[in-house]
Protein backbone atom coordinates (compact mmCIF):
# COMPACT_ATOMS: atom_id res chain seq x y z
CA UNK A 1 0.00 0.00 0.00
CA UNK A 2 2.82 2.42 0.82
CA UNK A 3 4.42 1.64 -2.56
CA UNK A 4 1.17 2.47 -4.39
CA UNK A 5 0.64 5.59 -2.30
CA UNK A 6 4.14 6.83 -3.12
CA UNK A 7 3.60 6.15 -6.83
CA UNK A 8 0.23 7.95 -6.69
CA UNK A 9 1.85 11.08 -5.24
CA UNK A 10 4.53 11.04 -7.93
CA UNK A 11 1.97 10.58 -10.72
CA UNK A 12 -0.18 13.42 -9.36
CA UNK A 13 2.89 15.65 -9.36
CA UNK A 14 3.74 14.59 -12.92
CA UNK A 15 0.23 15.42 -14.13
CA UNK A 16 0.47 18.83 -12.48
CA UNK A 17 3.89 19.37 -14.06
CA UNK A 18 2.60 18.56 -17.56
CA UNK A 19 -0.45 20.80 -17.19
CA UNK A 20 1.74 23.71 -16.09
CA UNK A 21 4.20 23.07 -18.92
CA UNK A 22 1.55 22.88 -21.64
CA UNK A 23 -0.05 26.14 -20.47
CA UNK A 24 3.22 28.03 -20.77
CA UNK A 25 4.29 28.10 -17.12
CA UNK A 26 7.89 27.10 -17.79
CA UNK A 27 8.99 28.19 -14.32
CA UNK A 28 7.60 24.86 -13.13
CA UNK A 29 10.80 23.14 -14.32
CA UNK A 30 12.95 25.21 -11.98
CA UNK A 31 10.39 24.89 -9.17
CA UNK A 32 10.46 21.10 -9.29
CA UNK A 33 14.25 20.95 -9.37
CA UNK A 34 14.45 23.36 -6.43
CA UNK A 35 11.92 21.21 -4.58
CA UNK A 36 13.96 18.05 -5.09
CA UNK A 37 17.08 19.57 -3.57
CA UNK A 38 15.13 21.32 -0.82
CA UNK A 39 13.40 18.11 0.28
CA UNK A 40 16.70 16.22 0.25
CA UNK A 41 18.21 18.80 2.56
CA UNK A 42 15.09 18.93 4.74
CA UNK A 43 15.03 15.17 5.27
CA UNK A 44 18.66 15.25 6.40
CA UNK A 45 18.04 18.24 8.67
CA UNK A 46 15.06 16.51 10.29
CA UNK A 47 16.98 13.28 10.85
CA UNK A 48 19.97 15.20 12.22
CA UNK A 49 17.71 17.24 14.47
CA UNK A 50 16.18 14.04 15.83
CA UNK A 51 19.56 12.64 16.94
CA UNK A 52 19.80 14.74 20.08
CA UNK A 53 16.17 14.49 21.15
CA UNK A 54 16.03 10.75 20.38
CA UNK A 55 19.19 10.13 22.39
CA UNK A 56 17.87 12.14 25.34
CA UNK A 57 14.49 10.45 25.55
CA UNK A 58 15.72 6.95 24.81
CA UNK A 59 18.25 7.42 27.60
CA UNK A 60 15.53 8.54 30.02
CA UNK A 61 13.25 5.76 28.83
CA UNK A 62 15.92 3.17 29.54
CA UNK A 63 16.10 4.46 33.11
CA UNK A 64 12.33 4.16 33.38
CA UNK A 65 12.39 0.59 32.09
CA UNK A 66 15.14 -0.49 34.48
CA UNK A 67 13.22 1.06 37.39
CA UNK A 68 9.93 -0.57 36.41
CA UNK A 69 8.23 2.82 35.86
CA UNK A 70 7.37 2.11 32.22
CA UNK A 71 5.70 -1.16 33.14
CA UNK A 72 3.74 0.56 35.90
CA UNK A 73 2.50 3.21 33.47
CA UNK A 74 1.49 0.44 31.10
CA UNK A 75 -1.01 -0.72 33.71
CA UNK A 76 -3.02 2.47 33.07
CA UNK A 77 -3.97 1.35 29.58
CA UNK A 78 -3.52 -2.39 30.00
CA UNK A 79 -7.26 -3.17 30.55
CA UNK A 80 -8.22 -1.24 27.39
CA UNK A 81 -5.47 -2.77 25.29
CA UNK A 82 -6.19 -6.29 26.53
CA UNK A 83 -9.82 -5.81 25.52
CA UNK A 84 -9.02 -4.43 22.07
CA UNK A 85 -5.72 -6.21 21.38
CA UNK A 86 -5.43 -9.44 23.34
CA UNK A 87 -2.29 -10.29 21.35
CA UNK A 88 -0.27 -7.86 23.49
CA UNK A 89 0.91 -9.84 26.55
CA UNK A 90 0.19 -8.56 30.02
CA UNK A 91 2.98 -6.32 31.42
CA UNK A 92 4.66 -6.06 27.99
CA UNK A 93 6.93 -2.93 27.75
CA UNK A 94 4.98 -1.76 24.69
CA UNK A 95 2.06 -0.80 26.95
CA UNK A 96 4.22 1.58 28.96
CA UNK A 97 5.84 3.05 25.85
CA UNK A 98 2.44 3.66 24.28
CA UNK A 99 1.13 5.31 27.46
CA UNK A 100 4.08 7.72 27.64
CA UNK A 101 3.78 8.55 23.94
CA UNK A 102 0.06 9.25 24.12
CA UNK A 103 0.54 11.39 27.25
CA UNK A 104 3.21 13.44 25.46
CA UNK A 105 0.94 13.90 22.44
CA UNK A 106 -1.98 14.98 24.60
CA UNK A 107 0.22 17.62 26.24
CA UNK A 108 1.43 18.87 22.85
CA UNK A 109 5.04 17.80 23.58
CA UNK A 110 6.05 16.85 20.02
CA UNK A 111 9.77 16.56 20.75
CA UNK A 112 9.11 14.06 23.51
CA UNK A 113 6.29 12.21 21.74
CA UNK A 114 8.29 11.16 18.67
CA UNK A 115 11.11 9.28 20.48
CA UNK A 116 8.58 7.61 22.78
CA UNK A 117 6.44 6.65 19.80
CA UNK A 118 9.40 5.15 17.95
CA UNK A 119 10.25 3.08 21.01
CA UNK A 120 6.64 1.91 21.26
CA UNK A 121 6.62 0.93 17.59
CA UNK A 122 9.84 -1.01 18.10
CA UNK A 123 8.33 -2.84 21.09
CA UNK A 124 5.21 -3.70 19.08
CA UNK A 125 7.38 -4.95 16.22
CA UNK A 126 8.86 -7.56 18.56
CA UNK A 127 5.34 -9.07 18.73
CA UNK A 128 4.75 -8.83 14.98
CA UNK A 129 4.92 -12.14 13.11
CA UNK A 130 4.98 -10.48 9.65
CA UNK A 131 7.79 -7.96 9.93
CA UNK A 132 7.02 -6.07 6.71
CA UNK A 133 3.29 -5.76 7.45
CA UNK A 134 1.79 -3.55 10.16
CA UNK A 135 0.14 -5.58 12.91
CA UNK A 136 -3.24 -4.62 14.35
CA UNK A 137 -1.56 -3.05 17.36
CA UNK A 138 0.85 -1.04 15.21
CA UNK A 139 -1.99 0.11 12.98
CA UNK A 140 -4.10 1.32 15.90
CA UNK A 141 -1.13 3.00 17.52
CA UNK A 142 -0.11 4.82 14.35
CA UNK A 143 -3.65 6.05 13.64
CA UNK A 144 -3.97 7.40 17.18
CA UNK A 145 -0.66 9.22 16.66
CA UNK A 146 -1.61 10.64 13.29
CA UNK A 147 -4.96 11.90 14.62
CA UNK A 148 -3.08 13.20 17.66
CA UNK A 149 -5.45 14.34 20.40
CA UNK A 150 -3.82 17.53 21.75
CA UNK A 151 -5.13 19.39 24.77
CA UNK A 152 -2.71 22.32 24.81
CA UNK A 153 -1.85 23.75 21.35
CA UNK A 154 0.55 26.29 22.85
CA UNK A 155 2.47 26.96 19.63
CA UNK A 156 -0.72 28.02 17.81
CA UNK A 157 -1.52 30.42 20.65
CA UNK A 158 2.01 31.80 20.33
CA UNK A 159 1.75 32.39 16.57
CA UNK A 160 -1.61 34.14 16.95
CA UNK A 161 -0.21 36.36 19.71
CA UNK A 162 2.84 37.26 17.63
CA UNK A 163 0.61 38.32 14.74
CA UNK A 164 -1.34 40.68 16.98
CA UNK A 165 -4.52 38.73 17.75
CA UNK A 166 -6.84 40.43 20.22
CA UNK A 167 -7.65 37.01 21.72
CA UNK A 168 -4.91 34.47 20.81
CA UNK A 169 -6.54 31.63 22.73
CA UNK A 170 -10.12 31.90 21.44
CA UNK A 171 -9.42 28.91 19.17
CA UNK A 172 -8.77 26.64 22.16
CA UNK A 173 -12.22 25.03 22.40
CA UNK A 174 -12.73 24.70 18.60
CA UNK A 175 -9.31 23.01 18.31
CA UNK A 176 -10.14 20.69 21.20
CA UNK A 177 -13.43 19.71 19.55
CA UNK A 178 -11.79 19.12 16.16
CA UNK A 179 -8.82 17.11 17.47
CA UNK A 180 -11.14 15.06 19.71
CA UNK A 181 -13.33 14.24 16.70
CA UNK A 182 -10.27 13.22 14.68
CA UNK A 183 -8.93 10.92 17.41
CA UNK A 184 -12.31 9.36 18.22
CA UNK A 185 -12.94 8.77 14.50
CA UNK A 186 -9.50 7.18 14.14
CA UNK A 187 -10.20 4.84 17.06
CA UNK A 188 -13.65 3.80 15.81
CA UNK A 189 -12.44 3.34 12.21
CA UNK A 190 -9.65 1.06 13.43
CA UNK A 191 -12.13 -0.91 15.50
CA UNK A 192 -14.26 -1.51 12.40
CA UNK A 193 -11.47 -2.10 9.85
CA UNK A 194 -9.35 -4.27 12.15
CA UNK A 195 -12.42 -6.03 13.59
CA UNK A 196 -11.53 -5.14 17.15
CA UNK A 197 -14.01 -6.13 19.85
CA UNK A 198 -14.84 -2.61 20.98
CA UNK A 199 -18.43 -3.20 22.13
CA UNK A 200 -17.27 -4.06 25.64
CA UNK A 201 -17.99 -2.32 28.95
CA UNK A 202 -14.31 -1.61 29.64
CA UNK A 203 -13.90 0.16 26.28
CA UNK A 204 -17.01 2.25 26.94
CA UNK A 205 -15.65 3.10 30.38
CA UNK A 206 -12.37 4.38 28.96
CA UNK A 207 -14.08 6.40 26.20
CA UNK A 208 -16.55 7.81 28.73
CA UNK A 209 -13.72 8.79 31.08
CA UNK A 210 -11.84 10.53 28.25
CA UNK A 211 -14.94 12.41 27.11
CA UNK A 212 -15.67 13.38 30.71
CA UNK A 213 -12.12 14.69 31.15
CA UNK A 214 -12.40 16.68 27.91
CA UNK A 215 -15.68 18.17 29.09
CA UNK A 216 -14.08 19.16 32.40
CA UNK A 217 -11.16 20.80 30.60
CA UNK A 218 -13.50 22.71 28.28
CA UNK A 219 -15.53 23.93 31.27
CA UNK A 220 -12.41 24.96 33.21
CA UNK A 221 -10.81 26.91 30.38
CA UNK A 222 -14.10 28.56 29.42
CA UNK A 223 -14.01 30.27 32.85
CA UNK A 224 -10.58 31.83 32.24
CA UNK A 225 -9.46 35.00 30.51
CA UNK A 226 -7.40 34.63 27.28
CA UNK A 227 -4.16 35.46 29.14
CA UNK A 228 -4.96 32.86 31.81
CA UNK A 229 -5.67 30.23 29.16
CA UNK A 230 -2.30 30.83 27.51
CA UNK A 231 -0.41 30.74 30.83
CA UNK A 232 -2.16 27.61 32.13
CA UNK A 233 -1.74 25.77 28.82
CA UNK A 234 2.01 26.38 28.82
CA UNK A 235 2.25 25.58 32.53
CA UNK A 236 0.46 22.23 32.23
CA UNK A 237 2.32 21.15 29.10
CA UNK A 238 5.84 22.14 30.12
CA UNK A 239 5.29 21.44 33.81
CA UNK A 240 4.29 17.83 33.20
CA UNK A 241 7.32 17.39 30.94
CA UNK A 242 9.66 18.52 33.72
CA UNK A 243 7.92 16.29 36.27
CA UNK A 244 8.24 13.33 33.87
CA UNK A 245 11.99 13.86 33.48
CA UNK A 246 12.63 14.20 37.21
CA UNK A 247 10.25 11.31 37.92
CA UNK A 248 12.11 8.91 35.62
CA UNK A 249 15.51 9.87 37.05
CA UNK A 250 14.52 9.92 40.73
CA UNK A 251 12.47 6.74 40.34
CA UNK A 252 15.46 4.97 38.82
CA UNK A 253 17.68 6.27 41.64
CA UNK A 254 15.18 4.94 44.21
CA UNK A 255 15.41 1.51 42.59
CA UNK A 256 19.23 1.74 42.73
CA UNK A 257 19.66 1.73 38.96
CA UNK A 258 23.13 2.67 37.65
CA UNK A 259 21.90 6.03 36.39
CA UNK A 260 24.73 7.28 34.21
CA UNK A 261 25.55 3.93 32.60
CA UNK A 262 21.94 3.06 31.82
CA UNK A 263 21.19 6.55 30.48
CA UNK A 264 24.17 6.35 28.12
CA UNK A 265 23.21 2.84 27.04
CA UNK A 266 19.76 4.02 26.05
CA UNK A 267 21.02 7.23 24.43
CA UNK A 268 23.32 5.27 22.12
CA UNK A 269 20.26 3.95 20.30
CA UNK A 270 19.24 7.48 19.29
CA UNK A 271 21.88 8.02 16.61
CA UNK A 272 21.35 4.64 14.97
CA UNK A 273 17.58 5.13 14.93
CA UNK A 274 17.82 8.61 13.34
CA UNK A 275 20.02 7.23 10.54
CA UNK A 276 17.68 4.28 10.06
CA UNK A 277 14.62 6.44 9.37
CA UNK A 278 16.42 8.85 7.01
CA UNK A 279 15.82 6.90 3.74
CA UNK A 280 12.10 6.46 4.49
CA UNK A 281 11.76 10.13 5.40
CA UNK A 282 13.62 11.19 2.25
CA UNK A 283 11.37 9.07 0.01
CA UNK A 284 8.17 10.53 1.45
CA UNK A 285 9.36 14.15 1.53
CA UNK A 286 10.65 13.85 -2.04
CA UNK A 287 7.18 12.85 -3.29
CA UNK A 288 5.44 15.48 -1.15
CA UNK A 289 7.79 18.19 -2.38
CA UNK A 290 7.08 17.36 -6.01
CA UNK A 291 3.33 17.34 -5.36
CA UNK A 292 3.44 20.69 -3.61
CA UNK A 293 5.57 22.37 -6.32
CA UNK A 294 3.52 20.96 -9.21
CA UNK A 295 0.47 23.13 -8.53
CA UNK A 296 -1.90 20.19 -8.03
CA UNK A 297 -3.09 21.48 -4.66
CA UNK A 298 -3.94 24.91 -6.14
CA UNK A 299 -5.91 23.23 -8.93
CA UNK A 300 -7.92 21.21 -6.41
CA UNK A 301 -8.69 24.32 -4.37
CA UNK A 302 -9.94 26.21 -7.43
CA UNK A 303 -12.21 23.29 -8.32
CA UNK A 304 -13.73 23.16 -4.84
CA UNK A 305 -14.32 26.93 -4.80
CA UNK A 306 -16.05 26.75 -8.19
CA UNK A 307 -18.30 23.90 -7.01
CA UNK A 308 -19.47 25.61 -3.80
CA UNK A 309 -20.06 28.91 -5.53
CA UNK A 310 -22.22 27.17 -8.13
CA UNK A 311 -24.20 25.56 -5.30
CA UNK A 312 -24.57 28.99 -3.64
CA UNK A 313 -22.83 27.92 -0.43
CA UNK A 314 -20.47 30.04 1.65
CA UNK A 315 -17.05 29.42 0.08
CA UNK A 316 -14.91 31.40 2.53
CA UNK A 317 -13.52 28.16 3.94
CA UNK A 318 -11.78 27.47 0.62
CA UNK A 319 -9.15 30.09 1.47
CA UNK A 320 -8.05 27.84 4.34
CA UNK A 321 -7.94 24.64 2.28
CA UNK A 322 -4.26 24.98 1.29
CA UNK A 323 -3.44 24.52 4.99
CA UNK A 324 -5.86 21.57 5.16
CA UNK A 325 -4.38 19.92 2.05
CA UNK A 326 -0.83 20.45 3.28
CA UNK A 327 -1.39 19.33 6.88
CA UNK A 328 -1.25 15.55 6.23
CA UNK A 329 1.74 16.05 3.91
CA UNK A 330 4.08 18.50 5.61
CA UNK A 331 3.98 20.03 9.07
CA UNK A 332 6.32 22.90 8.17
CA UNK A 333 4.44 23.51 4.92
CA UNK A 334 1.07 23.64 6.70
CA UNK A 335 2.50 25.99 9.32
CA UNK A 336 3.84 28.33 6.62
CA UNK A 337 0.48 28.34 4.81
CA UNK A 338 -1.34 28.99 8.10
CA UNK A 339 0.85 32.01 8.85
CA UNK A 340 0.47 33.30 5.30
CA UNK A 341 -3.33 33.05 5.51
CA UNK A 342 -3.32 34.87 8.86
CA UNK A 343 -1.23 37.69 7.42
CA UNK A 344 -3.26 38.03 4.21
CA UNK A 345 -6.78 37.75 5.68
CA UNK A 346 -6.10 38.92 9.23
CA UNK A 347 -5.29 36.82 12.26
CA UNK A 348 -8.74 37.44 13.80
CA UNK A 349 -10.69 37.01 10.55
CA UNK A 350 -12.79 33.92 9.84
CA UNK A 351 -10.03 32.47 7.65
CA UNK A 352 -7.39 33.36 10.26
CA UNK A 353 -9.35 31.45 12.92
CA UNK A 354 -10.09 28.52 10.60
CA UNK A 355 -6.48 27.86 9.59
CA UNK A 356 -5.50 27.80 13.27
CA UNK A 357 -8.22 25.26 14.07
CA UNK A 358 -7.24 23.11 11.07
CA UNK A 359 -3.58 23.24 12.11
CA UNK A 360 -4.48 21.92 15.55
CA UNK A 361 -7.04 19.34 14.44
CA UNK A 362 -4.71 16.54 13.32
CA UNK A 363 -1.08 15.51 12.84
CA UNK A 364 1.20 15.27 9.79
CA UNK A 365 0.05 11.83 8.68
CA UNK A 366 2.60 11.06 5.96
CA UNK A 367 5.49 12.14 8.18
CA UNK A 368 4.22 9.86 10.95
CA UNK A 369 3.84 7.01 8.45
CA UNK A 370 7.37 7.46 7.09
CA UNK A 371 9.09 7.83 10.45
CA UNK A 372 7.19 5.30 12.57
CA UNK A 373 6.90 2.49 10.04
CA UNK A 374 10.29 3.28 8.53
CA UNK A 375 11.93 2.81 11.92
CA UNK A 376 10.85 -0.86 11.97
CA UNK A 377 10.87 -1.62 8.22
CA UNK A 378 7.09 -1.93 7.75
CA UNK A 379 6.09 -1.43 4.10
CA UNK A 380 2.57 -2.95 4.04
CA UNK A 381 0.12 -0.79 5.94
CA UNK A 382 -3.10 -0.45 3.98
CA UNK A 383 -5.41 -0.32 6.99
CA UNK A 384 -3.27 2.28 8.74
CA UNK A 385 -3.19 4.58 5.71
CA UNK A 386 -6.93 4.31 5.05
CA UNK A 387 -7.92 4.88 8.69
CA UNK A 388 -5.42 7.70 9.24
CA UNK A 389 -6.46 9.64 6.13
CA UNK A 390 -10.16 9.11 6.91
CA UNK A 391 -9.58 10.44 10.44
CA UNK A 392 -7.78 13.45 8.93
CA UNK A 393 -10.74 14.13 6.67
CA UNK A 394 -13.17 13.95 9.58
CA UNK A 395 -10.97 16.14 11.77
CA UNK A 396 -10.63 18.82 9.09
CA UNK A 397 -14.36 18.68 8.30
CA UNK A 398 -15.21 19.18 11.98
CA UNK A 399 -12.64 22.00 12.13
CA UNK A 400 -14.51 23.80 9.32
CA UNK A 401 -17.89 23.18 10.94
CA UNK A 402 -16.91 24.41 14.44
CA UNK A 403 -15.14 27.43 12.93
CA UNK A 404 -18.37 28.46 11.22
CA UNK A 405 -20.14 27.84 14.53
CA UNK A 406 -17.75 29.97 16.59
CA UNK A 407 -16.44 32.55 14.11
CA UNK A 408 -18.74 32.40 11.05
CA UNK A 409 -20.58 35.68 11.52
Amino acid sequence: MINRLWLFLILMAFVGFLSQLFTGHYQIVDDLVDSIFAMSKLSFDIALGLVGILSLWLGLLNLGEKAGIVQALGNLVAPLMRALLPEIPKNHPALGHMTLNMAANVMGLDNAATPLGLKAMESLQSLNSEKDKASRAQTLFLVLNSSSLTLFPVTIFMYRAQLGSLSPTDVFIPILLATSASSLAGLLLCCVVLRLKWLQPIVGLYIGAILGLLGLIVWNFSQLTPDQVRVQSALWGNGLLIFAIFGLILGAAWQKVALFEEFVAGAKEGFALAIKILPYLLAMLFAIGLLRASGVLDFMMDGIRWLFERLHYDSRFVEALPTAFMKPLSGSGARALMLEAMKVHGVDSFVGHLVAVIQGSTETTFYVLAVYFGSVGVTRAKAAIVCALAADLIGISVAIWVSYLFFGE
